[in-house]
C-alpha cells in the first residue's frame, strides 16, 4: 500500500491517485460486519477515510486538513465514485458538504477545533435548520428568536423540511437576534445542540411514503454564547455561503438522485420500446443532460446555481420519461416499499417500483432553493440584472406586517 502523504505536503496528481486507490483497495478488502445499518457503514467509512488523511482534502492544514486544491478533490471523487453511498449517505452529506465547510470558512478557531474533525469522521451528525412555515423562499423573513441570556442564547421557534433531524447531534440554525434592523441584518447563524430539552423533532411523511423530512419545534433551547458562525447579525451572509455549498453539492450529485439513464434504457428494453424513435430521442436527451452536468462540474468558478438548475431539470425529465415508459405499471407494485432503508434507489429487485422515482423527482426543484430562486440568483448576481422590488428590504423587521 502507498503510504499516505503527510498532512501539509502537496503530492502530484498521479501520486495522490495511487494513494486514493490504495486506501480504497485496502478498505474494500476488510471483512464485512454483518447486521450493520447503512448509517453505521457510513460512519465506519468516514472514520477510516479521515484517519487515512483523505477526509479533509481541501481543509487548511491548521484545521487537520491537507490543503489540497480542487484537482485533488476531483481525483478522489472519480476514484471513489463506486463508494457514493458510504461517502455521505444516510444524511451525513448535510454536514460534510454544507455545515462543516461553512464552519471551516467562517467559524472561529474554537468552533473549528470543536466541530470539524468529529464531523468529518462521522462521529457527529448534522442537520440544517433554515426553512420555517412562514419563511420559505423569503427565508430572511424567519421568526425563530434567539435572545442572549448571560453566556447562552435562548432559542424559540419552529423549523420545517429538515432532513436528518431525527439523527442529528447538531444543527446549523438561522435565528433572529435583532428585530429592530431590516430583516437581512438581524439574523445570526448558531450551532444548536439537538439532544436537549426544548427540541422536538416530528417526522413528515411524503407522497413517496418515506419520512425524509421533519419539522422541528424549539422551545427555550440553549446554545453557548460563542457558538455563532461568523458574527451576531451576520447570519444572512453565512446563510448564503452555506447555500452556495449546498447547491454545489446538489449539482455534483449529492442528495436526491434523478432516475439513472441506464435504468431507463433497461426499462425501455423490458417494455419492448427500445427501438421506438421517440423513446430513443428521450433517452439520448437524458444521456446528453447527464454528460452536460459532468462537464459543468469540471469548470472552475462556475456559479453553483447553474449546476443545481441543470440537475433539477434532469431529474424532472427523467421522471417524465419514467412515467411514460412504466405506465400503467409505474403506479402499481407489490412487495416492500422502496426507500424504507435505502432512499434514493428507484427499483425493487424485480424492477417493478418506479413510482418512488417519479414522485421524489418533484423535490429536486425545491431542495436547496426553488428553481425560481436559482434563476433570480443567476439574473442578479451573474448577469447583473436589477433586483426584484421589495417594499420591506430597508424597514426594521419589527415594523414589517406579518401573519399572526
Amino acid at each position: 500500500m502507498v503510504e499516505p502523504t503527510a498532512h501539509g505536503d502537496v503530492p502530484s496528481i498521479e501520486a495522490f491517485r495511487a494513494e486514493v486507490r490504495a486506501f480504497l483497495r485496502e478498505y474494500d478488502a476488510r471483512p464485512a460486519t454483518p447486521g450493520r445499518s447503512r448509517r453505521d457503514r457510513t460512519r465506519a467509512f468516514l472514520a477510516a477515510r479521515y484517519d487515512a488523511g483523505l477526509g479533509a482534502l481541501d481543509y487548511p492544514v491548521a484545521d487537520g486538513g491537507r490543503g489540497l486544491d480542487r484537482h485533488h478533490v476531483d481525483v478522489y471523487r472519480t476514484e471513489a465514485a463506486h463508494r457514493t453511498a458510504d461517502d455521505g449517505g444516510s444524511g451525513f452529506g448535510i454536514g460534510l458538504d454544507m455545515c462543516l465547510p461553512t464552519i471551516r470558512d467562517h467559524g472561529s478557531p474554537d468552533l473549528r477545533r470543536r466541530f470539524l474533525a468529529p464531523g468529518l469522521r462521522g462521529d457527529e451528525h448534522w442537520c440544517q435548520l433554515y426553512s420555517e412555515p412562514g419563511a420559505g423562499s423569503d427565508l430572511a423573513g424567519l421568526t425563530t428568536r434567539a435572545v442572549l441570556d448571560g453566556d447562552e442564547w435562548v432559542v424559540t421557534g419552529q423549523k420545517v423540511w429538515t432532513s436528518g433531524a431525527e439523527h442529528a447531534d447538531f444543527g446549523i440554525l438561522l435565528a433572529r437576534t435583532d428585530w429592530d434592523v431590516p430583516k437581512h441584518a438581524g439574523v445570526s447563524m448558531l450551532v444548536l445542540p439537538m439532544d436537549q430539552p426544548g427540541v422536538e423533532v416530528r417526522a413528515l411523511r411524503q407522497m413517496t411514503d418515506v419520512a425524509h423530512f421533519n419539522e422541528v419545534f424549539i422551545d427555550e433551547a440553549r446554545v453557548p454564547a460563542d457558538w455563532v458562525v461568523g458574527e451576531p447579525g451576520d447570519g444572512w451572509r453565512m446563510a448564503v455561503a452555506l447555500l452556495a455549498h449546498e447547491r454545489s453539492s446538489i449539482g455534483k450529485g449529492g442528495g436526491r438522485q434523478p432516475v439513472p439513464v441506464d435504468r431507463l434504457v433497461d426499462l425501455a428494453r423490458a417494455t419492448g420500446r427500445a427501438d421506438d424513435p421517440v423513446v430513443r430521442q428521450d433517452l439520448a436527451r437524458l444521456a446528453t443532460g447527464a454528460r452536460i452536468i459532468e462537464w459543468l462540474n469540471l469548470r472552475s468558478g462556475i456559479h453553483p446555481s447553474v449546476t443545481k438548475l441543470w440537475r433539477t431539470r434532469q431529474g424532472r425529465d427523467a421522471a417524465d420519461v419514467t412515467a411514460r415508459l412504466a405506465y400503467p405499471g409505474g403506479v402499481a407494485w407489490e412487495g416492500p416499499r422502496m426507500g424504507t432503508t435505502e432512499p434514493g434507489h428507484y427499483a425493487d429487485p424485480d424492477g417493478s417500483h418506479w413510482a418512488y422515482g417519479i414522485c421524489d423527482a418533484r423535490a429536486l426543484s425545491l431542495g436547496g432553493g426553488t428553481d425560481e430562486v436559482q434563476r433570480n440568483t443567476l439574473g442578479e448576481r451573474v448577469l447583473g440584472l436589477p433586483r426584484e422590488p421589495a417594499s420591506d428590504r430597508d424597514v426594521p423587521f419589527s415594523q414589517v406586517p406579518r401573519n399572526a
